[in-house]
């Protein structure tokens, strides 16, 4: 029985040892060429790169106007209200100024004066002619009834502003977003009394920063997020002043097929922060750091070279490379801990096998996988 055991021990021992000898006794130059890591490369490429900042928007109508009263009074009649359409020059409402009255009386007293002085210097030109009077006198009369002219003609201005105050009508044809007043309430001319929005498309406006407004000019597309659906506009305006309450500059672009978004809503829109166009670009994960410098790896000669780079703007995906490279060099885009100056690596063919060897130049993908099914 003893004898038994042996014998079928030994048997294992020389099965396995047949498997696994041969893996120990393969050639260096196979056992190193199975050992490199395989990487890919990829020659620099000429193209644009864009950063994109996110902001906070309003919607607001491209026409809007904000109607705010001449004078101050109290209400006496109202028109219209929130959700009216209405035509240019239609009245919305009359305000009781408390100086229509006072401008009547100081119209009619002044057309009274006019009538006068005119009809005196009716019957004085007729005195000229008979010598009654000198022309000195003639020419008294006759400054009287000019003065008395322009008294009326400020007096008919002053009536004719206060009857405009008081009668207050919409300045475009649109839609009343907001009426703020009712009859009898007082108003100052600080007040605003209503919002009118024109017929024309919608507009966003945002405020950005210093940094970013650089970056901007009218014409850019704009993206804008809301309930799930994207939207595009276009500045149309870019304020040169810093908004003294913020700090920031004001932006207004206008929108495309947005009719479905309500005046005043709140959008999450896009704009172009930094842009590189026409410029070198390597992959963003090709690029590491060494003591605080970027760094790549190329491969040239049959061995790996690490170059230190410039870079520029960068997103996820590309950064831009402002020095250390040109379009011919050979960048490995695939990251590996066995990569180091000089170090041999295989090159990744096109069609995902294992292609170039730096240890002999030849394609050794396909060997290496003949071997290790002979060994098995």
């Amino acid at each position: 029985m003893k004898k038994k055991k042996v014998i079928i021990t030994a048997v294992v021992i020389v099965a396995a040892a047949a498997i696994i000898l041969p893996r120990f006794l393969k050639p260096k130059e196979e056992v190193a060429a199975a050992s490199v890591p395989v990487v890919s490369i990829q020659k620099p490429e000429i193209g644009n790169i864009e950063l994109y900042t996110g902001l906070t928007g309003t919607v607001e109508p491209s026409d809007i106007v904000y109607i705010i009263p001449k004078a101050a009074g109290e209400v006496t009649d109202v028109y219209v209200k929130a959700g009216d359409y209405v035509e240019e020059g239609q009245e919305l409402l009359h305000i009781d100024t408390k100086q229509v009255d006072g401008a009547k009386i100081n119209l009619d007293t002044a057309a009274v004066s006019l009538q006068d002085a005119n009809t005196n210097l009716q019957r004085m030109s007729v005195l000229l002619q008979s010598g009654d009077i000198s022309q000195q006198q003639f020419e008294q009369v006759q400054s009287s009834a000019k003065m008395a002219k322009l008294q009326y003609d400020a007096a008919k201005l002053a009536y004719d502003n206060q009857i405009e105050f008081s009668t207050i009508t919409a300045p475009i044809s649109g839609l009343v977003e907001s009426f703020n007043v009712e009859v009898h309430d007082n108003v100052a001319q600080s007040n605003v009394l209503c919002v009118i929005s024109g017929e024309g498309t919608k507009a966003v406006s945002f405020n950005v920063t210093e940094r970013v407004v650089d970056g901007l000019n009218t014409g850019d597309v704009i993206r804008i997020e809301k309930n799930g659906s994207d939207y595009h506009g276009v500045i149309t305006e870019i304020s040169s002043m810093v908004d003294a309450s913020t700090g920031l500059f004001k932006i207004k672009a206008s929108l495309e097929d947005a009719d479905s978004l309500a005046t005043g809503a709140q959008v999450k829109l896009y704009v172009t922060s930094s842009k590189a166009e026409n410029v070198m670009m390597i992959p963003t994960d090709a690029i590491y750091y060494q003591g605080g410098k970027a760094m790549v790896y190329t491969y040239k000669d049959n061995a790996v070279h690490e170059v230190p780079v410039e870079v520029g703007i960068y997103d996820a995906e590309k950064t831009e490379i402002t020095g250390g490279l040109s379009t011919e060099d050979d960048v490995i885009v695939t990251w590996s801990s066995e990569l180091f100056e000089g170090s041999q690596v295989e090159i990744l063919g096109a069609s995902g096998t294992a292609g170039e060897s730096t240890t002999d130049g030849a394609s050794s993908g396909t060997a290496e996988n003949t071997t290790e099914a002979e060994a098995e």
